[in-house]
């Protein structure tokens, strides 16, 4: 089965139940506070008590994946942490100025080689298709990772509307940029990331809204990310504007800047040295113990498929 000891749960059961209760403490009483002040739109919106999976007909069906017994990441330690880098180096200033992003009004852009082009607002796509709550395990190029519950459904949902043409060989993706408050000059933007059209469809690849069953934080790439769980994370691409179907490889962001140290699949594969050694990983609580990193991220059971001979070849 492609989720594994697949059973229904509660957001409860799948979120450590200490976070999951204190978590909606204070947001319920940030709600409160935030009726109570008259605060204007923005501010409302930052403390607003949404969840996704709060709302039991958004979340139709929820799962638990477990990772080979290995527990779920705290929340503490899943929205602690995060690399936005067009906000900064680091995570935290990733956390501190991501707050200035505005997740309403959002769209995003289907274009390029298929029948069905159109603009889509976030209202509709989080109505498009039922979302389940999926646990993968979420890899760095640096060697972290992390265990997440993460909230969604499969990009192929979104894809088969689209009807790409039989010339659509890839998916190009593209991120918001806001150069009024984004102000990272490291890089040149927006971030571009890509992936070949079969692993765009595949039904791990996760369209994604939330995570421990709620809206997803500005910092981890609000309203809406990919996650592509066999790859290193940066293919992941945060904040979503722009889905474009190609015939070409896209120029994916590190890919095209430093094509020396990072190839364009970016698949977890420990004999492979991209940018640095990725035989070894630490748990992202457990810095000082390290352990032998699983081929394809542990998903190669799932996807190795896709690659066949080449899967040792391609980076």
């Amino acid at each position: 089965m492609l989720i594994k000891a697949a059973s229904d749960y509660t957001s409860a059961d799948i979120t450590p139940q200490a976070d999951y209760v204190d978590r909606r403490r204070f947001m319920r009483g940030m709600g409160a506070i935030s009726a109570l002040a008259g605060l204007p739109a923005p501010m409302l919106r930052a403390a607003e008590p949404a969840t996704l999976a709060g709302r039991a007909a958004q979340i139709i069906d929820v799962r638990k994946r477990p990772y080979d017994g290995e527990a779920l990441s705290s929340y503490q330690e899943g929205t602690g942490y995060a690399l936005f880098r067009e906000f900064g180096e680091g995570s935290e200033a990733a956390l501190k100025n991501s707050v200035a992003l505005q997740t309403r009004p959002w769209t995003v852009s289907v274009e390029g080689e298929c029948l069905k082009p159109r603009r889509y607002d976030i209202a509709e796509l989080l109505k498009l298709a039922p979302m389940e709550e999926r646990v993968y395990r979420h890899r760095c190029v640096d060697g972290w990772y992390m265990i997440i519950p993460w909230v969604g459904y499969s990009l192929n949902e979104l894809i088969r509307r689209a009807e790409p043409t039989g010339n659509a060989k890839f998916v190009e993706f593209t991120t918001h940029f806001d150069p009024a408050y984004m102000h990272n000059p490291t890089y040149p933007w927006p971030y571009v990331e890509g992936l070949r059209m079969d692993e765009a469809m595949h039904p791990l690849t996760l369209l994604t809204f939330g995570l421990y069953g709620e809206i997803l934080p500005n910092a981890k790439g609000a309203p809406l990310r990919l996650v592509v769980p066999w790859k290193i994370a940066h293919k992941s691409i945060k904040s979503l504007v722009k889905i474009r179907f190609v015939e070409q490889q896209p120029r994916a962001h590190f890919f095209t800047l430093y094509p020396q140290f990072y190839g364009f699949y970016r698949n977890v594969h420990p004999g492979q040295w991209q940018q640095k050694s990725q035989a070894r990983e630490r748990r992202i609580s457990e810095w000082l113990r390290s352990r032998q990193t699983k081929m394809l991220n542990g998903y190669a059971e799932q996807v190795a498929h896709l690659y066949g001979s080449q899967l040792d070849t391609l980076r």
